[in-house]
């Protein structure tokens, strides 16, 4: 075997962007762009848009980048995780570091300079809930985790509002509520279907400490939570009708697959639940957007 064929490839910028989750700011900057929309009656200007969209998306894939950091010793032990840049040897922990801090400064400049100080402020408390609270504490403490630690992942609505508003209002913690229940069956799902990678990382997620039954019931439970807090904007006069449809129809699939999932006892049913968990938020989100505007056209 040559020398050449045991050098690792040097790092392209494919590695760099995995380091970021993609597709998971892509759902963050959503959530946050909807906020801001939520926010105003009229337009959000375009520097607020442009600029805190960017600004959250920055400081969000930093928080991601610090995670791979963390994590890459499970990260090699977990078949989900282990063709990762670090675990694989593409990039060195220092080098995700540095990538991580270059993109939390630049995000907080474009905030500070778009946005507000409180929508900085908020985004970087986020970043430290997300990247040092849960990861390095959290998520190795209790089985818990996710919930306390879906604080740091509500924040994004919050955010886009706040930048548009410069206060924190009763929408926007609403908007926060909504993807603080919505967390833990979308996480738990994920967790029941990865169990054994948890468990050989030692990892105390709830399939792993408290058995797989229990976190089925939980998933359940969270689940019907999460319906009736989706039915406030409505009954508290934040959205209309539309909305109140998108959100009736959306909450009963879920509750269909996470009852499905916790009467059959059949594991392989949690993936459905966590995939159609990711469209439940995307279309709930965008049932509020478009609900919001169409209530304004009508005016």
């Amino acid at each position: 075997m040559s020398l050449h064929s045991l050098t690792v490839a040097r790092p392209g910028w494919r590695d760099y962007l995995e380091l970021t989750k993609p597709k998971v700011v892509a759902l963050i900057t959503f959530t946050a762009m909807v906020g801001m929309f939520l926010a105003t009656p009229g337009m959000v200007p375009w520097d607020v848009l442009l600029g805190g969209s960017a600004g959250i998306a920055l400081v969000a894939g930093a928080a991601a980048a610090i995670n791979h950091v963390v994590d890459r010793r499970i990260d090699g032990l977990m078949l989900r995780t282990r063709q990762r840049p670090l675990p694989t040897g593409q990039l060195y922990g220092a080098q995700a570091l540095a990538f991580a801090g270059g993109l939390c400064a630049l995000g907080m400049a474009v905030l500070l300079a778009c946005t507000n100080p409180l929508t900085a402020a908020l985004t970087f408390a986020s970043l430290i809930g997300y990247a040092v609270i849960y990861t390095m504490f959290l998520k190795r403490a209790t089985p818990q985790n996710i919930v306390i630690g879906g604080a740091a992942g509500a924040a994004p609505p919050l955010l886009g509002w706040t930048a548009v508003t410069g206060t924190v209002e009763e929408g926007a913690l609403l908007l926060f509520l909504l993807i603080f229940v919505w967390t833990p069956p979308h996480f738990w799902a994920l967790a029941i279907h990865r169990h054994q990678d948890y468990a050989r990382a030692e990892i105390p997620m709830l399939p792993v400490t408290h058995g797989l039954a229990f976190t089925r019931l939980q998933i359940l439970l969270y689940t019907i939570i999460l319906f009736i807090v989706s039915l406030l904007p409505f009954l508290t006069g934040m959205s209309g009708v539309l909305y109140l449809a998108g959100a009736v129809g959306l909450g009963l699939r879920f509750l269909w697959l996470a009852g499905r999932l916790y009467a059959r006892a059949d594991d392989r049913l949690a993936m459905p639940v966590f995939g159609y968990s990711i469209v439940y938020l995307f279309g709930l989100f965008s049932a509020l957007m478009l609900d919001h505007y169409l209530r304004g056209f009508l005016a």
